[in-house]
């Protein structure tokens, strides 16, 4: 009994102590159980151990990727601390032949909320990531090099490919082989990148020692104070001077200069085997032309058939590459932009070479202008005729296309005639469309009789629109018929300054008289449905000389 009695004195002690230390000590509190304590890393969803942060996970596997290479050198051995920090820095680099296996490798974590948490040791962590790798280990990779021009790319086996490349692209326009191009460090680019320089095997010593002593010859003008009197326009002309006083035998013809017009960029980089092209298929794509579609603007003058010569199409490839060319008799104008194909190689040479040629040659057209013509009047004075001469020329190309001509020297066997224009200068009138609103109800030309003694041939454009639209004054002019025509119903004539007739047929109400000189844009007239016609509509006529001309053609 006493037993018990001290038992249950015992608990209401402790009951009591419990109590007083809750009221005593209050920095007891419930432990918060949201907090992330530590993560879960999954390498390729693979578990590999317990870490407090992400950061450790990642330097962790920097130590497992640089274990898994290093084994891989070890193996070829290959031990070469470069090659490792470029591959853990994702670098590449030129010079190394070092073919690797890799692994492709992927973080995932899972937040760990527990009380308490055993972490995993680093090493045993870093052994893991490791084991992930090598059993995940891919194909071996090849190191290469990827060579890029504009859009086009090729992966290459070794930088004697690529020069081999590059040698093809110019020797199909230098067929002595003088010209070489040699891989130098890209200094636009902040990446370890190569990139191209073209240069005369013959002449490069040679330019060496001119340089030379053209530095020195500047530096003593320098310091004589006479540089600043060198005049480049003097010096050009002096050159011009000495080479019409050469024989045509004293110019050295042939090539003269020779590059590259594209940027051409070479990387090192590891490769997958598959992605390397065959040296031959590279030497295909990069020199041999492709037909690559080009913008060409026309040039005064310029027909389609004149146009596919030049660029070697045939009429109906122009008309079916362009949209706007409905046939061959499409009218082009200067100045409009066409889709035209060029056949090009993917590595794109442009040179210079100095030639010899004879050729029959045209004379440039002499204007003679007339302030009281508009521009769009001209009257031929006198007729060309074509002359002969010798040339000496610089002849710049890109690819096999001729871009530009600078002659040296000639001599004129037989003058040519140059062809006299007399041209205006006045801008010509335009001309709007007489009514707003409407639909063109019929077109200029050819058509089915729209009703008994009607034409069927539509000398101009009706536009359906409501009696009483007002209509209005194409161009200024001067008004000299309003009132009944045969077939026109009421009607109205305006004579333009550009020596042009604008009509207006059917209308309900005429609002000008004969001998009245009306601006542009005024209201002339009301719409209706007189003289022979098949309902409401407003007939606009545009004629030269007489003629009735498509009206759509002439209409702003």
């Amino acid at each position: 009994m006493l037993k018990a009695k001290s038992r249950l004195q015992f608990y209401k002690i402790s009951a009591a102590a419990a109590f007083v230390a809750a009221l005593c000590f209050p920095c007891f509190h419930k432990v918060d159980t949201t907090e992330v304590s530590c993560y879960k890393v999954y390498i390729n969803d693979t578990y590999a151990g317990l870490v407090d942060e992400k950061e450790q996970a990642y330097g962790l596997l920097a130590d497992a990727r640089r274990a898994f290479y290093s084994k891989d050198l070890n193996e070829k051995q290959h031990q070469s601390a470069d090659v490792i920090s470029s591959l853990l820095s994702g670098k590449s680099f030129v010079n190394s032949n070092v073919n690797m296996r890799y692994s492709d490798t992927t973080l995932r974590f899972e937040e760990d909320r527990s009380l308490v948490g055993f972490k995993t040791p680093k090493q045993e962590t870093v052994d893991a990531m490791t084991k992930v790798m090598t059993d995940g280990q891919q194909k071996e990779r090849i190191w290469g090099y990827t060579m890029k021009i504009g859009d086009y790319m090729v992966n290459l086996n070794s930088l004697v490919e690529v020069e081999a490349v590059l040698w093809a692209a110019l020797d199909k326009y230098d067929e002595a082989g003088n010209y070489r191009a040699e891989l130098i460090a890209d200094n636009s680019s902040v990446l370890n990148v190569l990139t191209t320089r073209v240069y005369n095997t013959t002449e490069e010593k040679q330019q060496e020692v001119e340089e030379q002593q053209a530095f020195y010859d500047a530096s003593k003008l320098m310091e004589a104070g006479l540089f600043a009197s060198l005049d480049e326009e003097i010096a050009d002309a002096e050159i011009e001077a000495d080479n019409q006083k050469k024989n045509f035998e004293d110019f050295e013809l042939g090539l003269i200069d020779m590059d590259f017009e594209d940027h051409v960029q070479v990387v090192g980089c590891y490769l997958n085997e598959k992605d390397i092209t065959e040296l031959s298929i590279a030497l295909d794509d990069i020199t041999k032309d492709q037909e690559t579609p080009q913008t060409y603007e026309v040039k005064s003058g310029d027909t389609l058939g004149e146009i596919s010569e030049m660029f070697h199409m045939s009429i109906e490839d122009i008309v079916a590459m362009n949209e706007v060319l409905k046939d061959d008799t499409t009218m082009i104008r200067a100045g409009d932009e066409i889709t035209i194909s060029v056949p090009e190689p993917e590595l794109s040479v442009v040179r210079q070479e100095e030639k010899y040629y004879e050729e029959d040659y045209e004379a440039e057209i002499q204007y003679v202008d007339n302030d009281d013509w508009y521009t769009n009047q001209t009257q031929t004075l006198q007729q060309p005729s074509s002359g002969h001469r010798r040339v000496v020329a610089v002849v710049n190309y890109r690819n096999n296309s001729v871009v530009t001509t600078d002659i040296l020297k000639q001599e004129v066997d037989v003058e040519a005639v140059p062809k006299i224009v007399e041209r205006g200068t006045k801008i010509p009138p335009t001309y709007i469309r007489p009514v707003s609103g409407g639909r063109i109800s019929s077109g200029f030309g050819g058509r089915k009789q729209p009703k008994r003694g009607a034409s069927t041939y539509h000398k101009g454009l009706d536009y359906a629109v409501p009696i009483g639209t007002a209509v209005m004054a194409s161009c200024g002019g001067v008004v000299t018929r309003a009132g009944w025509g045969s077939g026109y119903g009421r009607v109205i004539y305006i004579q333009h300054p550009d020596g042009r007739e604008t009509r207006y047929g059917h209308l309900s109400k005429i609002l000008v008289s004969a001998g009245q000189t009306v601006k542009q844009g005024q209201k002339i007239a009301l719409s209706g449905n007189t003289g022979n016609s098949t309902g409401p509509h407003l007939h606009f006529e545009i004629r030269i000389g007489g003629t009735a001309v498509n009206p759509v053609k002439y209409l702003n």
